[in-house]
């Protein structure tokens, strides 16, 4: 969860190759490469996805996990996540998308950041943003976490 100085949260908004009308916002993440922690991927997938620079030592936590089943690309995809919090300096810094993959660049289109009321209007404008219960969680740990890691819960597929 990238946060600037004004309590902003960085999502990325990506589509299913499959079916473009379904769209979702999400945190900037991804897997983690053979021989990495969570830490470490945390901190190249930041690099990555946004061209920002951070340290295993910049992050908070994790300050929550989940265990989501999705379908994506017609098929049904399990992963397991853990959320770390990093706060950037400045008020929304500007980020980029030279590091991001072919795979990448078919699937997410665009980079946004979102004020907590305007991640709450988002989601009452009936947009999709996970993992679910984002918004609260980022009331919970900005301005200051307190350090207890939460369990989000993510509906499965039918």
């Amino acid at each position: 969860m990238l946060i600037d100085d004004a309590g902003s949260l960085l999502l990325v908004e990506g589509h299913d190759p499959d079916d473009i009308t379904h769209r979702w916002w999400f945190t900037v993440g991804g897997g983690i490469a053979p021989g990495e922690d969570p830490r470490g991927a945390a901190v190249r997938e930041v690099a990555e996805e946004t061209g920002l620079v951070v340290t295993a030592a910049d992050l908070v936590g994790p300050v929550a996990w989940r265990r989501a089943t999705f379908r994506f690309a017609q098929r049904v995809v399990r992963q397991d996540e853990e959320f770390f919090v990093c706060r950037v300096p400045g008020v929304r810094p500007d980020v980029v998308d030279h590091g991001w993959t072919e795979v990448e660049r078919e699937l997410l289109d665009q980079h946004r950041w979102f004020s907590p009321d305007e991640l709450d209007a988002l989601l009452n404008q009936g947009d999709t943003v996970y993992p679910e219960g984002l918004n609260l969680l980022l009331r919970q740990v900005h301005p200051a976490w307190d350090g207890q890691v939460r369990t989000l819960t993510e509906q499965t597929p039918e």
